[in-house]
């Protein structure tokens, strides 16, 4: 089904669910993850939700490449380290965003603009910063679900809309094809190569949406925020 064609609820709760879903796959790879991974069933559970946003986002997605975690149970886990951990020294595909577009501060401190903005904040036990990737597809999760509950209500829902797409041109949108870049340099596992090429291709196609409803994302961070 074209996006365009679903109702606005049906669609902001496909895109919450999708970017939750996303947060969960990029975690560290171990435990139920791992083994959701290696059956298949997070594959399935990514392909279902991109399906319902229509066919265009899975031309040319290798789905087996998303249950490819390697021929050993440590291998995905060691890849992940490998590539985005930060460890003792700078990690070759960072997942904070502010290690691509920054300086990582200014960046973290536009990311909690967009959070305060919706009163949310970091979890205080959190051991992520704001600009981490798992902590910005979980405020695009929220938004998405705001704008979900909103819409089934009957009440506007331009604030949730404009947020997010400010968000992804601002942020995730603007730094996941340059980490994706650098991944390539790194041959890594299908499974990476395949997932961050996913968020990407999904990141634009929502960002395409709602530019076209809302008109072009403001890129200036003083002017993200406001509805």
């Amino acid at each position: 089904m074209n996006q365009d064609m679903q109702p606005a609820a049906e669609n902001a709760a496909i895109h919450s669910a999708l970017y939750a879903l996303f947060a969960e796959a990029f975690a560290y790879p171990r435990g139920e993850l791992l083994n959701a991974i290696r059956s298949g069933d997070l594959a399935q559970r990514l392909q279902s939700w991109v399906d319902r946003l229509g066919p265009a986002l899975t031309r040319g997605v290798d789905w087996a490449a998303l249950a490819d975690a390697g021929d050993r149970d440590e291998a995905l886990p060691a890849e992940f380290t490998r590539l985005f951990d930060p460890g003792t020294s700078a990690p070759p595909c960072s997942l904070h965003g502010g290690l691509h577009v920054g300086p990582q501060m200014i960046t973290m401190e536009e990311v909690l603009r967009f959070y305060h903005h919706f009163g949310l904040a970091p979890a205080a036990d959190s051991r992520e910063t704001p600009d981490h990737l798992s902590s910005e597809l979980e405020f695009l999760h929220v938004l998405a679900f705001g704008e979900a509950d909103l819409c089934s209500r009957g009440e506007d829902p331009t604030s949730y809309r404009l947020g997010r797409r400010d968000f992804i041109a601002r942020h995730p949108g603007r730094w996941i094809p340059l980490m994706r870049a650098k991944l390539g340099q790194q041959n890594p596992l299908p499974y990476y190569a395949q997932l961050v090429e996913l968020l990407e291709r999904c990141l634009a196609a929502d960002l395409g949406q709602l530019e076209a409803r809302h008109g072009m994302a403001s890129l200036d961070p003083h002017r993200s925020v406001s509805a």
